[in-house]
């Protein structure tokens, strides 16, 4: 008797699950792969041009469509800092503090590497 309930309540999980799989709409390509370069050029290219915080490339990268939260952004920031495209200073005012992410000497190397390429590919990409 057992057995056959765990059946049933199996067979009605399935069938409930089937039904929300066709009740969903169909998911919309995932970009995130290729928009992961472009956000990671767009903080050294930032970095490069003066010391940035966080919070404010939250803000930036949001001008520009790009829906990011602190649980993304600043483990991308840490990422970049250890591969030593960017360096970090601790400031504080009173109680506060905060970091701020610089390019580094190979953190603009690599960003003017990626600029030539990223021409070259935009050329052949709208031709």
């Amino acid at each position: 008797m057992r057995g056959s309930v765990l059946s049933e309540d199996h067979e009605r999980r399935i069938a409930r699950m089937r039904q929300e799989a066709l009740r969903r709409k169909p998911k919309e390509p995932d970009h995130r792969e290729f928009v992961s370069g472009f956000i990671r050029l767009h903080i050294l290219h930032h970095a490069a041009q003066e010391p940035l915080v966080g919070f404010w490339m939250i803000e930036e990268l949001r001008r520009h469509g790009y829906e990011m939260s602190p649980g993304t952004i600043y483990p991308l920031l840490h990422n970049l800092q250890k591969k030593g495209y960017l360096s970090v200073e601790v400031k504080r005012e009173g109680r506060r503090s905060w970091r701020e992410y610089s390019a580094t000497k190979e953190g603009k190397k690599v960003l003017n590497a990626a600029k030539r390429q990223l021409r070259e590919l935009f050329h052949e990409l709208i031709e």
